[in-house]
């Protein structure tokens, strides 16, 4: 099972949409460089949830041809304790502009089990291109990749967004351009093993694949303040399910005003 890599697909898996600029033209309001979120993933499969590996977004300044950007960084590694029946050590990096949020490169090295991948995607934004492996493929105008978009999304103003509205994005991964979108549910409140958060709580409408039961059965939510960070996901997937809680976080740019209570 893929326990660490579901953090980073699960986007392309959404239920394609009519595209339009959802999350596009807005300007970061949510993180500064030096933003660190770590996360726990859990498996389960026989109603016992098992830590299966930890996961780890970092945001640093950059340079893209002398324009400043920023490189969002994801890392996701199995429990050294299960490496001998599935081991994982994935890294995803997006490279973007740091006023558009649009992305000038993506790289992946997946290693996961037998398994390994490198690939890299440059994006011509003015051209609505994207170059993978010395081929040409048409995007549309504001496309993200699958890292890029999370980061993205975390800048919408749900201030008059209604329940079951739609926030739609576009992003390529694998050489296909994704037209998706995701749902608002609410606001709520819910218990992490961190604590008690005031939360905006969101469900993705996923394809059926080799993981996911397709549906609106994925739901996210993030804090209900300016940082708008992921305190936890859930989700069934062909076998079990996995739940992915926030554990640590470093040098927001807001105060975490949604953190009700800490866990002891």
């Amino acid at each position: 099972m893929y326990f660490i890599n579901f953090l980073f697909i699960a986007i392309s898996y959404l239920i394609p949409a009519q595209p339009n600029n959802g999350i596009c033209g807005q300007m970061n309001n949510a993180y500064v460089a030096g933003e660190k979120i770590k996360y726990t993933i859990y498996y389960n499969v026989i109603g016992l949830y098992v830590n299966a590996g930890k996961a780890e977004f970092t945001i640093k300044e950059s340079t893209w041809d002398n324009t400043p950007s920023y490189t969002f960084t994801a890392i996701g590694k199995s429990n050294s304790k299960y490496d001998w029946i599935f081991k994982v050590r994935d890294k995803y990096e997006s490279v973007v502009d740091k006023k558009t949020l649009l992305p000038y490169q993506f790289t992946r090295q997946i290693n996961e089990g037998s398994f390994h991948q490198k690939q890299e995607v440059l994006f011509n934004q003015k051209a609505n291109t994207a170059l993978v492996e010395g081929n040409t493929y048409k995007i549309a105008d504001c496309t993200f990749d699958v890292i890029s978009a999370i980061y993205a999304a975390r800048n919408i103003n749900y201030t008059n967004i209604q329940i079951n509205d739609k926030v739609t994005l576009n992003f390529f991964l694998d050489k296909q351009l994704y037209p998706s979108y995701f749902k608002f549910l609410g606001r709520s409140e819910i218990t992490t093993q961190y604590g008690k958060f005031k939360v905006i709580k969101l469900a993705p409408l996923l394809l059926k694949g080799t993981m996911f039961e397709g549906g609106e059965k994925m739901v996210i939510w993030v804090t209900d303040d300016e940082n708008h960070i992921p305190v936890r996901i859930e989700t069934p997937i062909i076998i079990g399910s996995i739940k992915v809680d926030l554990d640590a976080y470093e040098n927001l740019r807001h105060p975490l005003s949604s953190l009700l209570e800490i866990v002891e």
